[in-house]
């Protein structure tokens, strides 16, 4: 959404669509809805950041200094010491309000409990149907087709966004480790070389991926520095700068109060003259 106070929005101009904005490259509101909870950070000595539930169950790496773009790594487990139920990977030039979007729903199912934030994407179920994820989408004009036999998508207006469906059955670990997950969302004109890119395994909540979707889809556009040129996509974007508020039209309050300003102050009480009862006004001199 946009702001209303121009001294809180971080940039100068606005970048639409939303999908062609990139990463602010700021770590803090993607970690913060989860900091909020309580969940223990701590860094490495590369700088890299961990955050992990105090159940030990969702675990969240912020890796700057990683072994590859994977910015964002969210894994959820049934067992702390287990392998990982579900993985959700965002690269570091996915847009920050898109992690975000991802991380307050995460909270928020957290909160609720394992019930949530372990919940499996069920076909026609009324709140868990991987179908949930696209409405968003579909809902702002976005455009089924089939590339591959195995893969379904829906493509944005202008075609500069997908979102891809792999049918089938999928190794576990390879949708964790790699780009060959269950759900792969991108922007640009070539999966291969994408503008940015998340991905989401299997067992990934519809509802975790839905609130990532529905910050796709949301027709507000994002604030960028219009200099920081590695904050959105250059050559597709639109910028529109970003103008502070207009005065608001003064009330009748605000007319009174300025029309009182402009009168002449009036003369202080030394210099006013003063009739007295005894003494008697000069009379005038001879007209000349």
């Amino acid at each position: 959404m946009l702001h209303d106070d121009h001294e809180t929005i971080d940039g100068d101009v606005y970048v639409s669509p939303r999908h062609l904005a990139r990463s602010t490259a700021v770590g803090d509101p993607g970690l913060d809805p989860l900091r909020g909870l309580g969940w223990d950070l701590h860094h490495d000595d590369l700088g890299n950041a961990y955050l992990t539930a105090p159940d030990g169950k969702v675990r969240l790496g912020y890796l700057p200094e990683g072994d590859d773009d994977g910015l964002w790594r969210i894994n959820a487990y049934k067992d702390a010491f287990g392998p990982p139920a579900w993985g959700v990977c965002f690269n570091d030039a996915a847009p920050t309000e898109f992690v975000t979007a991802f991380t307050n729903a995460l909270a928020e199912a957290y909160r609720q409990g394992p019930d949530h934030y372990l919940a499996r994407p069920l076909a026609g179920s009324a709140d868990r149907d991987p179908f949930l994820a696209v409405d968003p989408l579909i809902n702002r004009g976005w455009q089924f087709n089939r590339p591959h036999l195995s893969t379904f998508a829906i493509t944005a207006p202008g075609g500069l966004a997908t979102l891809e469906y792999t049918t089938g059955d999928l190794d576990p670990a390879i949708e964790l480790d790699t780009r060959d997950a269950r759900w792969h969302l991108w922007a640009g004109t070539s999966s291969a070389r994408p503008f940015w890119y998340i991905t989401a395994s299997t067992d990934t909540p519809a509802a975790l991926l839905r609130a990532v979707t529905e910050a796709v889809a949301d027709p507000a556009p994002l604030p960028r520095w219009r200099d920081d040129t590695s904050s959105y996509v250059k050559d597709h974007a639109q910028l529109s700068p970003i103008l502070p508020p207009s005065r608001p039209s003064p009330t009748p309050l605000d007319v009174r109060r300025a029309a009182a300003s402009r009168r002449p102050a009036a003369l202080p009480a030394a210099s006013v003259p003063r009739w007295s009862t005894t003494s008697r006004p000069a009379l005038p001199g001879p007209r000349r």
